[in-house]
């Protein structure tokens, strides 16, 4: 975890932290994501395995939800086919401010090895991605990875911060 710079202050002899309001909303952000799963192929097979007690994302703040009005985060793992990326929009749209997206697996990021006319070729064309995780299929752990590098870039972004403004992040 990041450490950041806390003045303390005494006053009557009670320690008092003094951070600005950024810092205090974004470690509250990042240390409890809930993610909206939306598994799509091979990827959604290991994106459950890392809701399991081995991984235990709970620990981490990172409690899936099934609702999008109620999740952050939308992972999107696996193959987007044309017809589906009418519905991914809408979930999206759906989530609360602010949002983040992670692009789990080759065919998500690229379209992968499906070249065709019915294959949206990236993720990105559709939503905006905050973070590309490649391979076929990623491991719970790099999951794992993934969403603790979001926890970082939460942290440094602005507490009204504008999804115009967003930049991603590769994991390689």
């Amino acid at each position: 975890m990041a450490q950041h710079q806390v003045n303390y202050a005494s006053s009557a002899g009670l320690p008092i932290a003094l951070t600005s309001v950024d810092k205090l909303v974004n470690w509250g952000r990042s240390n409890s994501l809930w993610p909206l799963t939306y598994g799509l192929a091979c990827c959604a097979i290991e994106m459950m395995a890392s809701g399991a007690s081995r991984y235990d994302f709970d620990r981490m703040g990172t409690i899936f939800r099934a609702s999008p009005r109620q999740a952050d985060v939308m992972i999107l793992a696996g193959t987007l086919s044309k017809k589906h990326s009418e519905f991914a929009r809408r979930l999206y749209d759906q989530m609360t401010e602010p949002k983040w997206v992670i692009s789990m697996g080759s065919c998500a990021n690229t379209g992968g090895m499906f070249n065709t006319y019915a294959t949206v070729q990236g993720v990105d064309r559709i939503i905006p991605v905050d973070i590309y995780l490649p391979g076929c299929a990623p491991r719970p752990e790099t999951l794992q990875y993934a969403m603790m590098m979001l926890q970082k870039k939460i942290r440094r972004e602005s507490a009204n911060m504008n999804n115009n403004t967003k930049n991603s992040l590769r994991l390689v």
